[in-house]
């Protein structure tokens, strides 16, 4: 059974997810406020969290920030009246994977629970030697390399740790490399929901992978067609 934490102080909208989210399966831990929902998460092993923005004690994009200081794999999913662009893609940069404005249909967010539950990495996914027996795992181009079994990722041997999105939309670059992708196609491939493209989550998760495996400037491996999306290629 899938543990999700609801991080949100309307009793309503509590009482509507809580009821909705258990009746097809789930197991739920309720937080009415930002600082419980900081230590629930801190103290349980969740596989998803759904979160709202204005909270009392500490808002959510604070909580977002707190939870990944710990926890860089928990699925977080933002709850949010705050519908415009800016406020969405602030939500993404604090460290969520997915968003939904309020008021929302309840069919909607089991959709984006599933869709997060799908691409979510393990907390700890056991620590193999990359031996033959683990080379269908292996995706390497130039001195990039991950292990899609202990979703290890190096790239000139250093180390790099990624959120869940982040390794997501790595994943989908190495399965088509040399190939320009659109923004859709990434968004279908990766969220798997439709999205508004005017709230560039795209842009903001490719920025996000470029500061994380594109240190130096003659080495860039993930680069801008103007026009038509994105290419991973070789420097």
């Amino acid at each position: 059974m899938k543990k999700i934490v609801l991080i949100e102080d309307e009793t309503s909208v509590v009482s509507f997810i809580k009821k909705g989210l258990q009746e097809k399966g789930y197991e739920i831990s309720v937080a009415f406020d930002g600082r419980t929902g900081v230590n629930l998460v801190q103290e349980n092993d969740f596989d998803l969290v759904i979160l709202d923005i204005m909270l009392p004690e500490m808002n959510g994009l604070d909580v977002c920030k707190e939870i990944r200081k710990t926890n860089q794999h928990v699925p977080i999913l933002f709850l949010t009246a705050l519908g415009s662009s800016e406020n969405i893609v602030l939500g993404l940069e604090s460290g969520g994977d997915d968003y939904l404005v309020k008021p929302f249909k309840f069919i909607e967010l089991v959709a984006r629970i599933k869709s997060l539950l799908r691409r979510s990495v393990p907390f700890s996914a056991p620590e193999i030697e990359e031996d033959e027996t683990y080379n269908e795992y292996l995706f390497k181009f130039s001195d990039l390399t991950v292990n899609d079994y202990t979703k290890k990722v190096t790239r000139a041997g250093e180390e790099i740790s990624l959120t869940t999105t982040e390794y997501k939309l790595l994943m989908y670059f190495l399965r088509n490399p040399e190939k320009v992708i659109s923004r859709a196609e990434i968004l279908d491939a990766v969220w798997g929901v439709n999205y508004d493209l005017g709230t560039n989550v795209v842009d903001v998760y490719v920025n996000y992978l470029r500061k994380k495996i594109d240190h130096q400037d003659d080495k860039k491996l993930i680069h801008t067609v103007i026009g038509m999306g994105y290419v991973l290629k070789k420097p």
